[in-house]
């Protein structure tokens, strides 16, 4: 398996900066958010104040995909924020991705809302089996992205919408950090409903904490080696499965600054068999 970082989860640093630092570390490949909104000064934030941001035009992305391979690094994929049923941006992005030599676009189902799972089932399905033609026509992959909240929180329901389409055009990523919100199903089982449609993964951690003003408890995420998740067990899955893949940290946790995170992440990955093999060591 290959280690990546995802961008997404260093809003402190530009990109520049977290290239020079994901190679100092030993990680493999970088994984860009790709947003309009870029921050800038103030307070980082990981979505409305984000420095490690691409700006979702044709020269912004040849430019960081350009100074990642200069650098010795993979450009994993571009994970942008496409509404569910864009197709024309979907498009768009694609036409990038290709021509710059980006294998995979991030997308997602749509949120769960008052029109119901099952019109936004059907919405979505007809969706990816448009998106699925794209991704044929330009050889570049969609990921699904199984996440909370969406109407595809957990691998089966995953399958279930994109299950019956070819698995090099449309893949799902196996987010298990956002399966400890909503949608776990042991990961023993959810890797065999997936079966070929694996096609990345999100490697970060939560727990649930108690609401101080006496409400239900309330997910955080934490660091990497602390919360629900056994990573351990999921690296020994996955490479039990054959799993050879990108797995990309997305460390949302606050408690050390992003340089520290990203080399206390990669030390402490490259010591699992999974990787101790196959993964640049720090410059």
């Amino acid at each position: 398996m290959k280690l990546g970082i995802y961008s997404a989860c260093l809003p402190e640093l530009s990109p520049d900066e977290a290239i020079e630092a994901a190679t100092s570390s030993g990680y493999a490949g970088i994984e860009w958010r790709v947003s309009s909104q870029v921050g800038g000064a103030g307070a980082p934030d990981f979505l409305a104040n984000n420095r490690c941001t691409v700006r979702p035009e044709e020269a912004d992305i040849a430019r960081v995909c350009a100074a990642t391979r200069a650098a010795g690094l993979e450009v994993i994929s571009l994970a942008p924020y496409i509404d569910s049923g864009d197709l024309d941006e979907v498009d768009r992005l694609m036409v990038i991705a290709q021509r710059h030599g980006v294998p995979a676009v991030r997308l997602r189902a749509p949120w769960m809302g008052p029109q119901g799972f099952h019109k936004l089932f059907d919405e979505a399905s007809n969706f990816f089996s448009h998106v699925a033609v794209l991704g044929q026509h330009y050889d570049v992959q969609a990921q699904l992205e199984i996440h909370q909240r969406s109407i595809c929180p957990s691998a089966s329901l995953a399958q279930q919408l994109v299950g019956h389409l070819s698995h090099t055009s449309v893949g799902v990523i196996y987010d298990v950090g956002n399966l400890v919100v909503e949608g776990y199903e042991d990961h023993a089982m959810a890797l065999q409903i997936l079966g070929q449609h694996l096609s990345h993964v999100h490697l970060k951690n939560a727990a649930y904490f108690p609401d101080p003003e006496g409400g239900p408890w309330k997910h955080r995420w934490t660091p990497i080696d602390e919360g629900i998740v056994d990573v351990d067990r999921v690296l020994s899955l996955l490479e039990a499965s054959g799993y050879s893949g990108w797995i990309s940290v997305e460390d949302f946790s606050t408690s050390r600054s992003d340089m520290d995170k990203l080399a206390f992440n990669a030390a402490y990955l490259r010591g699992k068999p999974a990787f101790s093999s196959s993964t640049p060591q720090p410059a």
